[in-house]
């Protein structure tokens, strides 16, 4: 769903960074241990949000499986010569997309929680070279975004968790937390910042490019951590894995009028 919100002012402070949407205040501030249970809810429920993506809106967009679909189509009417099999056959595809992608997303969620997520504070705020930002809206925890950077000199900063409440959508909070990244890599002196994303809507996409990122590589059938890859996961999980970069030190820093839903780049991404 992309978002259309027009952001009139930001003002920035070292804790966090106000943003001025119409009438109401989007704070971007640094994690404290009472957020954890908010930031840990959003965070599962826009990770389960991927499911019927990957599912259902993925399939068209992996020409390879629905070529295997059809051959399976064909091989069951040879066998069986029954129409009503061959009918049936593409609401057994479905399920075990569903099937998959949910057990696949689940193990990714169950590794989360017990890594970084867990223990937020080790991961991302004790660290020097790595902070998580929560959007605060209407005194209400309503997104998510960390940012982890290499150990070298000068490299790259990976965004991480991004993530929005589904409830308080299509308000600029998105493009806040994006920049509060950007701002984190300049002030650091990282030379760029990178993710990953695994999402096929649209509006998922348009943030990203529309922050200045822009895509530089895409990965076809991308291993998902918590994946098993037996042969039927093979069959019915397969996801498209986007490499964007966004080079901080040679660009400027725009306002965005626009947001996004929960970035699976808390989906692709790496842990720590």
């Amino acid at each position: 769903m992309e978002e259309r919100a027009q952001t009139n002012s930001v003002q920035k402070h070292d804790k966090g960074l106000n943003t001025q949407n119409g009438l109401q205040i989007i704070a971007v501030r640094e994690f404290e241990p009472e957020d954890k249970s908010a930031v840990q809810l959003i965070f599962y429920e826009g990770l389960m949000e991927m499911v019927p993506d990957t599912a259902f809106r993925g399939l068209r967009h992996h020409p390879e499986s629905l070529l295997l679909y059809s051959a399976m189509t064909v091989v069951c009417f040879i066998i069986t010569m029954c129409w009503w099999v061959i009918g049936l056959l593409p609401a057994i595809v479905l399920c075990g997309r569903y099937f998959y992608s949910r057990r696949v997303i689940r193990g990714y969620l169950e590794h989360a929680m017990s890594t970084d997520m867990a223990d937020i504070e080790g991961f991302y705020m004790k660290p020097p070279d790595s902070c998580l930002w929560v959007a605060v809206l209407e005194g209400k925890v309503v997104g998510v975004v960390a940012a982890v950077g290499q150990q070298d000199p000068g490299g790259a900063v990976e965004l991480q968790r991004m993530c929005v409440d589904r409830s308080y959508r299509q308000r600029g909070i998105g493009v806040a937390l994006g920049q509060k990244v950007l701002e984190f890599a300049v002030t650091h002196r990282y030379s760029s910042v990178v993710l990953g994303n695994t999402a096929y809507t649209r509006a998922a996409h348009q943030l990203y490019q529309r922050l200045g990122f822009r895509c530089v590589g895409v990965t076809n059938g991308y291993v998902t951590a918590g994946a098993r890859q037996s042969l039927l996961e093979q069959m019915f999980y397969r996801v498209r894995h986007h490499h964007y970069s966004l080079n901080v030190q040679n660009s400027k820093t725009l306002e965005m009028d626009s947001d996004s839903l929960c970035g699976s780049s808390a989906l692709s991404a790496p842990e720590k």
